[in-house]
């Protein structure tokens, strides 16, 4: 059959285009395979696939090592940048790629601007390294001039730290020796003085009144405490009438005694807040509560004579401080409330002094970083703790100091009597500039990520750092806990940085809160302190029994 024109014409178009493509495919083709001749041949990322190839099923990371901008400058740009925030004290490092986290409350507030509150809250179960976490802050923020402040130490795992510092050591308890006066307006009269006499009266006027308002607070807290009660009305009107008439008559620093003379002397001022209408009998029955309630503080009542005498070892506002309260037993949780209300009232009055003698231009500007371990064990301790603990996270930045609060779980915080007090435990985390996290049960969770976003991952994380350590049956003890100085950093919404803490040759020996366990317990007068060394030579290790105790050859033979 024969074609037309048209149909002939787009044939012949056809094989020309196919032959035109043809040899352009064969010239790629043969440019390629003299380019791979030419080419010297690679291995691919994981070595020659193949037997002899030397193919790797895992690619070993490189080796990262870490230095000062100086040091590392000369190998540009092979250096880069760490990931973690390098602003305040090396906390430690982290997990995962090994980099060194910087991190402390004060430093992320004044000068890294990442938190708008300079407080921290420190949540694990016990044993993880909560405290070790907040004495390194402590220590390294005590390098940049700021002063720790540990403002009731129960148990105590902060003296050394303190001692290694050369700071001020306060006893207080039955039978320690220490007193402490609630009247006492410590260094406030002395910095007053200072500020009339540089023509600052306003500021020496107000640091008065606050002195003054201390005080009858501090007095109104230990009646209710020894009543169960707030005082009435008239009885905060008397104390505060009292308080003022002893200033302008009293010679010196008065105390408790003395205040309870000038109700029972009934000077003019006094009764007349009283309303006795010049009745001595009715002056008497409206005071006699009162009376009653102040010579049990003077008198070894509940709360003993604590703060019956004068401050047998005044604060001062130029050193680390740490009021050692370890020797009140937990029982006492009356005298333990007490002393912890006013501990916490000397030392803010000790900052209060502090700034307004700065803020006037007497002495440099002190920041300083109070310290509230146990803080469950401090607001079961009685009426008014979470109060005060409360007011304290909400002004801690107008106060100018850096609060760290530490405790086991929110199962603590939220364990209190009322539904008012539960609300205001859980508000001190959610009002924490940044919160950090030990290891954790799965049941906590719920609770926790109501107050602090976690992602699952994180939750996860939490959980694992809890497990129980391992057991080593060839040595007979337990291995390092999983979540030992571990730790989770968070800010708000962001995520959290997995870290761990590794202490230096100096902080292990300030580290130590297990030193009541450092011996073995020796049970029999006969074995602790008449032990002959025939008897030391037949002692055999059991195993079975964990290296609690060595038994003898006689008792193993008896117990077979």
């Amino acid at each position: 059959m024969r074609l037309t024109g048209k149909k002939e014409r787009k044939l012949r178009k056809a094989q020309r285009d196919q032959h035109r493509n043809d040899g352009a495919a064969s010239r790629k083709e043969e440019n390629k395979r003299k380019k791979e001749q030419g080419r010297v041949k690679r291995p691919p990322l994981r070595g020659w696939l193949g037997r002899g190839g030397g193919a790797a099923a895992i690619v070993q990371p490189f080796e990262e090592w870490r230095g000062s901008t100086r040091q590392v400058c000369g190998i540009w740009p092979f250096g880069v940048g760490t990931g973690t925030p390098m602003v305040g004290v090396p906390l430690g490092r982290h997990i995962f790629s090994g980099a060194t986290l910087c991190c402390d409350p004060i430093s992320w507030f004044q000068r890294a601007n990442l938190i708008s509150n300079p407080s921290v809250f420190v949540l694990g179960k016990p044993g993880l390294g909560k405290s070790t976490s907040v004495r390194r802050m402590a220590t390294g923020l005590a390098g940049y001039g700021v002063m720790p402040l540990v403002l009731g130490d129960l148990k105590p795992d902060y003296v050394d730290m303190i001692e290694a510092q050369g700071g001020q050591v306060i006893k207080l308890g039955r039978g320690t020796g220490g007193f402490l006066n609630v009247l006492d307006p410590g260094e406030s009269k002395e910095a007053a003085r200072r500020l009339r006499d540089a023509g600052f009266d306003a500021k020496a006027q107000q640091l008065e009144a606050e002195a003054h308002g201390r005080r009858q607070t501090m007095v109104s807290a230990l009646i209710t405490i020894m009543r169960a009660e707030a005082p009435t009305d008239r009885e905060e009107t008397i104390i505060d009438r009292a308080l003022k008439w002893l200033d302008e008559n009293h010679d010196g620093v008065p105390v408790l005694g003395d205040l309870l003379q000038v109700i029972q002397d009934a000077p003019l001022e006094v009764r007349a807040v009283a309303l006795d209408r010049g009745d001595d009998e009715k002056y008497k029955a409206i005071t006699e509560n009162l009376e009653a309630t102040l010579i049990g503080l003077t008198s070894g009542g509940r709360l003993g004579e604590t703060f019956s005498q004068q401050t047998t070892n005044p604060m001062r506002r130029d050193r680390p401080v740490v009021y050692d309260v370890s020797g009140i037993d937990d029982s006492d949780m009356d005298l333990q409330a007490a002393t912890l209300l006013a501990c916490w009232s000397a030392g803010f009055g000790t900052v209060a002094v502090a700034h307004a003698l700065a803020d006037a231009g007497l002495e440099p500007q002190r920041h300083y970083f109070v310290i509230l371990d146990e803080l469950w064990r401090a607001l079961r301790a009685g009426r008014g703790m979470v109060d005060r603990v409360d007011a304290l996270t909400r002004l801690n930045r107008q106060r100018g100091v850096g609060l760290a609060m530490c405790s086991h779980t929110m199962s603590d915080l939220l364990a209190l009597s009322s539904e008012e007090e539960r609300m205001k435990a859980k508000g001190f985390v959610e009002r924490s500039g940044m919160v950090v996290l030990g290891g954790l049960p799965s049941e906590e969770m719920e609770q926790l990520t109501r107050a602090v976003p976690l992602s699952e991952a994180e939750q996860g994380l939490l959980a694992g750092w809890q497990d129980p350590p391992a057991w080593d049956a060839k040595s007979g003890r337990e291995a390092e806990p999983p979540g030992r100085g571990k730790f989770l950093v968070k800010v708000g919404g962001r995520p959290g940085i997995p870290i761990k803490v590794q202490l230096t040759r100096a902080e292990l020996e300030i580290n130590d809160t297990n030193k009541l366990w450092h011996e073995q317990s020796r049970v029999g007068e006969d074995h602790a302190q008449s032990a002959t060394a025939e008897d030391v030579e037949s002692t055999v290790p059991v195993e079975a029994m964990g290296g609690l105790r060595d038994v003898t050859a006689d008792e193993l033979e008896r117990i077979s």
